[in-house]
């Protein structure tokens, strides 16, 4: 059976077709729960979360390693899936993570594509299948069995930023993992908000930044100076 977390911060938009979409894509029916890991959300994400009637828990820190860390804690099955509130994840995709696992990989993820019909977006998107690390992000979610999730101490809560590359190395480390040749469906308000070529340059910039070693405080700087919008 699958915990699904899905960290939360101002998601009223968005969490309810991601959670139904959840619901009506377990055609195997191996979601176990849905565990929404909120950071103090001021709109009516709570609200609406509730009303689908998921579990919800207000997590005591904001940040997305510490909100998909205490959403772990209260999960109870063997399995964790993690997924950003503003994805959807493809047909079928708890049978995908449950197979991958009895095939012996303890971690992995899917190819990504955005909302938004763009050349310069798809051809991002193809790169993913690619098991590289530089191209893995929290966008294409993540699956990781308990026992490995607790063996690399979970997501590292200093990170703000880039959390989904410490974990995603740790994890190597340790376990095989799979990138699932299907795509989860992810917003791409970041890039029509900001405009797509400078949002990428600007994902470049901060993850080259964070190779070179500089501080997560300097990143947030960075790239609260350069997104435009009220979040990470």
């Amino acid at each position: 059976m699958i915990s699904v977390i899905i960290p939360t911060y101002n998601e009223e938009a968005y969490i309810k077709a991601t959670i139904r979409r959840l619901w009506e894509y377990d055609q195997t029916n191996l979601i176990k729960e849905i565990i929404i890991a909120d950071g103090g959300s001021t709109d009516d994400t709570v609200t609406i979360a509730k009303a689908e009637g998921v579990k919800v828990i207000v997590s005591p820190k904001k940040g997305r390693a510490a909100q998909m860390n205490y959403g772990a804690q209260h999960a109870t099955s063997e399995i964790f899936y993690f997924l950003h509130a503003d994805t959807l994840p493809p047909e079928g995709f708890t049978y995908d993570i449950v197979s991958a696992i009895n095939a012996g990989y303890s971690a992995g993820c899917y190819t990504l594509s955005f909302d938004y019909d763009h050349w310069f977006l798809k051809a991002n998107c193809w790169f993913t299948r690619f098991d590289v690390d530089s191209i893995r992000f929290g966008d294409q979610s993540l699956f990781v069995t308990k026992e490995k999730f607790l063996e690399v101490g979970g997501f590292c809560e200093k990170h703000i930023v880039l959390e989904d590359q410490q974990i995603i190395r740790q994890l190597k480390k340790i376990s095989s993992f799979k990138v699932i040749k299907k795509p989860v469906v992810t917003s791409a308000r970041k890039y029509v908000e900001n405009g797509i070529y400078k949002t990428q340059g600007i994902f470049f910039l901060i993850y080259f930044m964070y190779r070179l070693g500089f501080s997560q405080q300097k990143l947030v700087s960075t790239y609260r100076k350069l997104i435009r919008q009220d979040k990470l």
